[in-house]
């Protein structure tokens, strides 16, 4: 019946159900259909994750500053490198020039040949002497050679204030570097998305779906999924919202959206009369104007912290009338992943109208059904009545007569 109907797709035989033990067996993919060429959408969010929004006008720049650490992690690497070692650079020079200005304020440098004179740094014969002095301070090196005497109380408290400040440097830079270095989202360069998104059929109804996976061994731990249409719209006020974000349910209600991700996951929305797609059939998908924003997020199982991964897909990335190709067989042993076909797809018969309008259709076919069963019924009961012709039966006959036998003695007589 689904071959006569127009309004199904051709396409190959859905593979057996179970996990197939060789993948030689599967459907052979194929590439998916060329479209009409179109007008180029710009993406909300890219395909890597990357949003493709940049911030422009802003005056009040002193914002940054009041969060300079997550200013600092958030620099690209090359300014981050730069910043780390000015710091460094800077500190030593400056306490240096402090440390050369004390030496020429009491005259040590004035009294170098001098061995009865006692100064207040030995061995700080010039700048560079304190520049060298002012690195071995900082970072605690202690060669020996230049060495702080109990004459300069100065210098003591200027030797004070710079292990304090170095070692808020080092804190703070070592910081900034760990925490740019152990950045939880290069962890989601190994979760990967489906290139395409599908709309097909399971247990009867509309689905939209696409696929995730992770590539390492080691898994993200409370993972969940949600999707976000992305789609401009018009208030009935007049007013126009750009990019008006809309949530496309994945399983909320029943907890599906938690995922454990070992092996590629299938993530199904289901188009109900929630669903932003409840009446949109497949010519009129094509024609739409929409983007779809999947957000994968949990915790980072080596390190604790949280990871998240964002793909999109446009409306040329949606095919109607495919499924995904399957990934897994069973080896001996264990399962295998084959990661070679976790973007192919296949063609399966799948309805071109609207989830509304199959909901619909299902409707009436059921009502057809609830309606004529009844009535073949009483149809047999009614030949079986009319074959038994007049006249009176046993005690099982009366119910069918519809009326009682006279009493004996109106027989009798």
């Amino acid at each position: 019946m689904a071959q006569e109907n127009s309004a199904f797709s051709p396409g190959p035989e859905e593979p057996p159900g179970g996990l197939p033990r060789t993948l030689a067996a599967r459907p052979e993919p194929r590439e998916p259909p060329e479209r009409p060429p179109r007008r180029g959408r710009q993406r909300y969010v890219e395909k890597d994750g990357k949003c493709n929004v940049q911030q422009g006008n802003v005056r009040e720049t002193y914002r940054y500053l009041t969060d300079i650490f997550t200013t600092l992690v958030d620099l690209q690497w090359r300014l981050s490198l730069l910043f780390f070692v000015l710091a460094y650079a800077l500190t030593w020079l400056f306490f240096g020039a402090i440390w050369w200005l004390i030496a020429y304020g009491r005259g040590d440098l004035e009294h170098l040949e001098d061995t009865t004179w006692t100064p207040c740094v030995n061995n700080l014969n010039g700048f560079v002497a304190a520049f060298l002095f002012s690195i071995e301070t900082e970072t605690t090196i202690g060669y020996g050679h230049r060495v702080i005497t109990d004459q300069c109380p100065e210098g003591i408290a200027l030797l004070l204030l710079q292990a304090i400040l170095g070692s808020m440097v080092n804190a703070f830079m070592v910081g900034c570097m760990f925490v740019k270095i152990s950045q939880p989202n290069k962890r989601a360069a190994t979760l990967v998305f489906s290139s395409h998104a599908v709309v097909s059929l399971r247990d009867g109804r509309l689905c939209l779906m696409f696929r995730v996976g992770d590539l390492r061994s080691s898994h993200i731990v409370e993972a969940s999924i949600r999707a976000k249409l992305i789609r401009s719209r018009q208030t009935l006020e007049g007013e126009f919202i750009p990019l008006h974000q809309t949530d496309l349910s994945v399983g909320f209600d029943t907890g599906d959206d938690r995922l454990f991700l070992v092996s590629p996951l299938v993530i199904s929305h289901e188009i109900d009369a929630s669903s932003p797609f409840w009446e949109a059939s497949r010519r009129a998908l094509e024609r739409d104007d929409f983007e779809i924003v999947v957000i994968l997020e949990g915790m980072v199982e080596a390190t604790g912290m949280t990871c998240q991964a964002r793909s999109s897909y446009l409306v040329d990335e949606v095919l109607w009338g495919h499924r995904f190709m399957s990934v897994l067989s069973l080896e001996d042993g264990f399962y295998e992943v084959d990661y070679a076909s976790f973007h192919e797809t296949f063609e399966v018969p799948t309805p071109s109208c609207s989830a509304r309008e199959l909901a619909e259709a299902a409707a009436r076919l059921d009502a057809h059904l609830y309606w004529s069963i009844p009535s073949r019924l009483d149809e047999k009961v009614e030949e079986e009545g009319a074959g038994e012709g007049p006249g009176w039966g046993n005690e099982g006959d009366k119910e069918k007569n519809g009326r009682l036998p006279p009493p004996e003695s109106e027989s009798k007589v």
